[in-house]
């Protein structure tokens, strides 16, 4: 038997971005004033995803293809004139940001390149003057925040510097994200980072995005003089374990060296058992099942009661691969993996974090607002033969005079958050019994009589 409560009446803090995306809606503005056609739009708003990381949007042909965010694409010849309008081509990138703020989905500005697998590499070698580099991104944030060259105002407080300087060692040949050296990029972070902030001190700058090397995350921050608003990182696994490890780990070594202010961000991370082979072709098989949407859930819960700020899924582009959100062929059509957007968002919609207790492969979170509480809830382990569990659910200190009505939603196999049971019950405490399958989750919304 295992057991989980929730106690309605210890709040623990704000219920934290976890449903955030790397990218954003696909669709084109002027085909849906045409058609009608929005493309997933309506998905993501009505999914509430609040950030929307633009890391290799350059990839996807909706978005602008080679011709949006990255800082090659926007600001093409590096030799020509930073201040001039006329050297900057932001018409693609101010579309697809222009969809992300229609959706509700603020951008969350990766200032760099997308990743190269390619054997030649264009943006991702190093800047040939990085105090120009943070000129141009001046520019492009005036652009976007204070109306510079045609622009908007649309106030978008996270600029990352780069992404994944760690992934390659120095002596590696066609580096994919960095094609300098980690001294080079400490002192290209400093240069940057240390103008940007002084000229926007009311933003939020930061980065680098690693991959995932502790060493050379610990030798960045133990050298960093520059601001760090924000440190992002990235983690990819197949056990919850593994990422909210990671979390205390990044936590600890932030606070380690004088960052205890800086925010923690995981802005990459998905099911991944294998990176080569059989295994990595079963996890992205994964992302579009219900095994990846109870991954992606039971993540989210784990991580909103561990000392994380932000968490963004990697990636809602629809592809074949990393995305288990959207159908490729018909992104206005959700996958499984959709729905713990919108089940983790019943959560950030009421705010106020309460205090909860899993068991082992069973993960949840929990909130209130005034007369409305709810719970995520899922049964995740990794192993596919896995045995349903008898689930006892106790939820305190939560009750209307009146009564209160519990609507349990269910996602699964062969259920799309779709209410299932309806509970009125009396008094100030609610227990469920019921047996749950791996791979189940559960949204529960209370609502005082």
């Amino acid at each position: 038997m295992a057991n989980a409560v929730v106690h309605f009446d210890q709040a623990t803090g704000p219920v934290k971005p976890m449903h955030a995306t790397n990218n954003g809606p696909a669709f084109y503005i002027g085909k849906m004033k045409e058609t009608g056609a929005s493309g997933n739009l309506e998905l993501f708003k009505n999914a509430g995803i609040p950030y929307a990381r633009t890391h290799d949007a350059s990839y996807y042909y909706i978005y602008g293809s080679e011709h949006t965010v990255d800082i090659a694409a926007i600001f093409p010849h590096f030799d020509a004139d930073e201040n001039d309008p006329a050297n900057y081509d932001f018409a693609c990138t101010d579309h697809y940001l222009e969809c992300c703020m229609m959706a509700g989905c603020k951008p969350f500005y990766r200032l760099g390149h997308r990743i190269e697998h390619e054997v030649k590499k264009y943006g991702t070698l190093p800047p040939k003057d990085f105090h120009k580099w943070a000129r141009i991104c001046e520019h492009i944030i005036l652009h976007y925040n204070e109306g510079w060259a045609n622009g908007f105002h649309y106030d978008l407080e996270y600029w990352e510097i780069w992404n994944e300087p760690d992934l390659d060692p120095d002596d590696s040949a066609n580096k994919r994200c960095w094609g300098g050296t980690r001294k080079e990029f400490f002192e290209f972070y400093h240069i940057a980072a240390t103008y940007l902030k002084e000229r926007f001190p009311h933003l939020k700058i930061g980065g680098p995005a690693i991959a995932g090397d502790m060493v050379w995350a610990e030798e960045f921050l133990a050298q960093l003089k520059a601001p760090l608003d924000f440190f992002s990182w990235h983690r990819y696994a197949c056990l919850i374990e593994k990422m909210t490890t990671r979390v205390q780990e990044v936590r600890n070594l932030l606070d380690k060296y004088g960052f205890e202010k800086t925010e923690s961000i995981l802005n990459e991370w998905n099911y991944v058992l294998a990176w080569h082979g059989d295994e990595m072709t079963y996890s992205h098989k994964a992302h579009h099942s219900i095994k990846g949407a109870a991954f992606t859930l039971s993540a989210m819960a784990a991580c909103q009661n561990e000392p994380l700020d932000m968490l963004m899924y990697y990636d809602a582009r629809p592809t074949f691969s990393w995305n288990g959100m959207f159908d490729v062929y018909r992104n206005d059509i959700p996958l499984k993996g959709y729905y713990p957007f919108p089940m983790f968002n019943e959560l950030y919609k009421l705010g106020e974090a309460v205090q909860v207790k899993g068991d082992e492969n069973i993960y949840l979170a929990a909130a209130k607002k005034d007369d409305e509480a709810a719970v995520v809830l899922t049964h995740y382990n990794n192993d596919d033969e896995t045995a349903p569990k008898a689930l006892t659910l106790n939820l305190l200190s939560f009750g209307g005079e009146m009564g209160t009505v519990a609507e349990v939603y269910l996602l699964d196999e062969t259920h799309d958050m779709e209410k299932v049971h309806t509970f009125t019950y009396f008094g100030d405490q609610f227990i469920w019994e019921t047996e749950i399958p791996n791979n189940t989750c559960y949204l529960i919304k209370l609502k005082k009589k």
